[in-house]
């Protein structure tokens, strides 16, 4: 099928090979290929696209150019304006739920992060948030965090969250910090609401959501089995926003976790979880100083045998 209007001139562009019903998935999608009637070359500062995020993806014959957007993750009717010179269409799109879940771990596509700026805006404020959690006095610690997990926990959901002046006003900000937001959604607005953890093992299935699969706790053990993949047990493969994971089955809650902060993964922040009477601290050690702990089972090394190795968030999964 092929749409063709006039816009403006002797010009006409023609929408072709329209697909309207997309996944409700958070991805990049096709929907059209655009070209102009005589085959000149589409002049993208012409094309003015308004609704959804869009892009013109490769070239093709006769100066043709694919339209791809990306979808939201709740599911429902959208309206595309697409304008060129003079001229506007309006094309109504309709997301449908997507229970996909490519790699099988649980996580559906919908939270997996599909863009690399999407990746790196959430490892730059996961990593900032720990930072910020580690520098702070006491007394002005979220009262939530209160062990590892805890820590793990709020720096995942604020980092996925939209980062304006309402937000920061419940943060222990000064100022609200001058980086990008993840763009495909903002917590709590998925169709897991603010149930941001899966804590049953299992690849995604449709009622999810509504099942128990997913929650807003998750303690340390649950993070690493079902939010996380496995990376190395080399810290060279590591990168900001990566957590080390440790087993440490002397104590009382044996799972125990850090994140790798700086911008070459220089520190590790993490909580100590109570000391005594005490509640414990945040604290940043240097990687370098962690290597050489006095106390072997916390050495972030291969051979050391409570050390589970380097792990990333399943929303940070790539395509193969």
């Amino acid at each position: 099928m092929a749409v063709v209007w006039r816009s403006g001139g002797a010009e006409t562009l023609v929408i072709r090979d329209e697909t309207l019903s997309l996944p409700a998935d958070g991805a990049y999608h096709r929907i059209a290929r655009l070209q102009l009637d005589r085959g000149s070359e589409l002049e993208p500062d012409q094309l003015h696209i308004s609704g959804l995020a869009a892009r013109l993806a490769g070239g093709g014959d006769n100066g043709a150019r694919e339209l791809e957007v990306q979808s939201p993750v709740l599911p429902g009717a959208r309206r595309l304006s697409v304008r060129y010179g003079g001229m506007t269409r309006i094309l109504r799109l309709d997301f449908l739920p997507d229970d996909a879940d490519q790699f099988s771990d649980g996580t559906p596509e919908y939270l997996r992060l599909h863009t690399a700026a999407d990746r790196e805006a959430f490892r730059e404020w996961f990593t900032l948030l720990a930072d910020t959690a580690a520098a702070l006095p006491a007394y002005r610690v979220p009262k939530e965090i209160d062990d590892c997990a805890a820590l793990l926990r709020w720096c995942y959901r604020n980092a996925l969250h939209a980062h304006d002046e309402p937000w920061q006003s419940t943060m222990p900000f000064d100022s609200l910090p001058p980086l990008p937001s993840v763009a495909q959604y903002a917590y709590p607005f998925t169709p897991l609401g603010g149930s941001l953890f899966r804590t049953r093992s299992g690849p995604y299935a449709p009622d999810d959501p509504k099942n128990g699969a997913f929650t807003e706790f998750a303690d340390a053990r649950t993070l690493w089995q079902d939010n996380t993949f496995f990376v190395s047990r080399d810290l060279r493969a590591a990168r900001p926003g990566d957590l080390l994971f440790y087993r440490q089955l002397e104590q009382n809650s044996p799972f125990h976790s850090m994140v790798l902060t700086g911008t070459g993964r220089q520190w590790a922040v993490y909580h100590t979880g109570p000391i005594g009477n005490a509640p414990g601290e945040v604290r940043r050690v240097a990687l370098a100083d962690l290597l050489h702990h006095p106390d072997v089972r916390w050495r972030p090394v291969p051979d050391n045998s409570n050390f589970l190795g380097v792990y990333r968030w399943n929303i940070l999964r790539e395509d193969p």
